[in-house]
């Protein structure tokens, strides 16, 4: 399905295929509306969250992060996290474990907290995309990629098997970003992709995506490998990197 589409549905908290009417609709359109319904959802009640985010310096980190887990939940942190101070959003997330930041993580606009996200410790970002990666929520990791740094970037994408990097790949919001992430990786790692998809008619449409999205001297190496992919992908390889 189409990507945008996906993730307006995780937007929304419906279903994919309750969107399916959206399939002709342009994909950068149902971009733009997603980001408006997103700006929406996170502007809503904003003047309590002021509040909120203004209280929380009163109170220790510690005290805050543990009342952060048991208390506020996923929702309301990610809404939060946007208007704290930097050091003091740094100093809360270091203290939430991995499994609950995954969760806020999936809830979270990554735009509104990217000075948080970008000076997280990396073995704490690694632990979230490790906890990521187990739930299959290839969204998120795709919705954060285009805020951190190269190294970490590549330490986490680096976790990933071929399907979970084809599927976080597909999901990306930058998709302008695909052939420099994929130069992070080893050189064998775009044939390893191609490979993995001739194998499993699932990963076709994110692989022919991935390719579309490369400059023509990475798509140079998936031509020798044409012959080994079945007919109706490999007329789809061919007509995208012609």
């Amino acid at each position: 399905m189409n990507p945008e589409i996906l993730k307006l549905a995780r937007a929304l908290d419906v279903e994919p295929a309750r969107l399916a009417y959206l399939a002709e609709v342009d994909q950068s359109d149902v971009r733009r509306f997603r980001e408006q319904v997103t700006t929406t959802l996170f502007d809503a009640n904003r003047v309590v969250l002021e509040r909120m985010a203004l209280a929380s310096r009163l109170l220790p980190a510690p005290v805050l992060a543990r009342i952060a887990e048991k208390v506020f939940g996923p929702l309301l942190c990610a809404r939060i996290a946007g208007l704290v101070d930097v050091s003091r959003g740094i100093d809360v997330a270091k203290r939430l474990s991995p499994r609950f930041l995954a969760s806020v993580a999936a809830e979270l606009d990554p735009r509104r907290a990217t000075a948080i996200i970008t000076r997280i410790p990396l073995p704490t970002v690694l632990a979230v995309a490790r906890e990521l990666a187990a739930r299959e929520d290839w969204i998120t990791l795709g919705r954060f990629i285009g805020h951190l740094p190269d190294d970490t970037v590549r330490r986490s994408i680096g976790l990933l098997d071929s399907a979970g990097l084809l599927y976080t790949a597909y999901v990306l919001d930058d998709k302008t970003r695909v052939d420099h992430v994929l130069s992070l990786l080893p050189r064998d790692q775009l044939p390893k992709l191609v490979r993995a998809a001739a194998i499993d008619e699932s990963l076709w449409d994110p692989a022919v995506d991935l390719l579309a999205h490369l400059k023509e001297a990475r798509r140079a190496a998936v031509r020798p490998l044409l012959d080994e992919l079945p007919a109706e992908l490999r007329r789809r390889v061919q007509a995208t990197i012609k």
